[in-house]
């Protein structure tokens, strides 16, 4: 990709930038530097990295295993609520 191409006024108003000329010459060549790398990059033999997304070094489920488990109980946490009726909390509404 060709830095001509880019257009760093465009990018600036996305952003709600206001930039002087110098400063969209300064940001376009700084642009033509990343480009320039990222095009090195490219370059690079990658044919024997495996495709393979996940990394080969973490375990491939880290969920604990659904079991039954005792709850909390539910007279403790009515006991707690400021206000209940029907064995439900009472919240204030907060939608008009």
């Amino acid at each position: 990709m060709k830095t001509e191409t880019i257009d760093v006024a465009y990018v600036a108003g996305l952003a709600r930038l206001q930039l002087t000329p110098q400063e969209e010459a300064l940001f376009q060549q700084q642009l033509g530097n990343i480009l320039g790398y990222v095009e090195q990059l490219s370059a690079v033999d990658t044919s024997s990295v495996p495709n393979d997304p996940i990394d080969p070094h973490l375990p491939t489920n880290v969920l604990r295993t659904d079991e039954e488990r005792p709850s909390l109980d539910r007279e403790a946490i009515l006991a707690n609520a400021p206000k209940q009726a029907d064995h439900l909390i009472l919240m204030p509404k907060i939608v008009e």
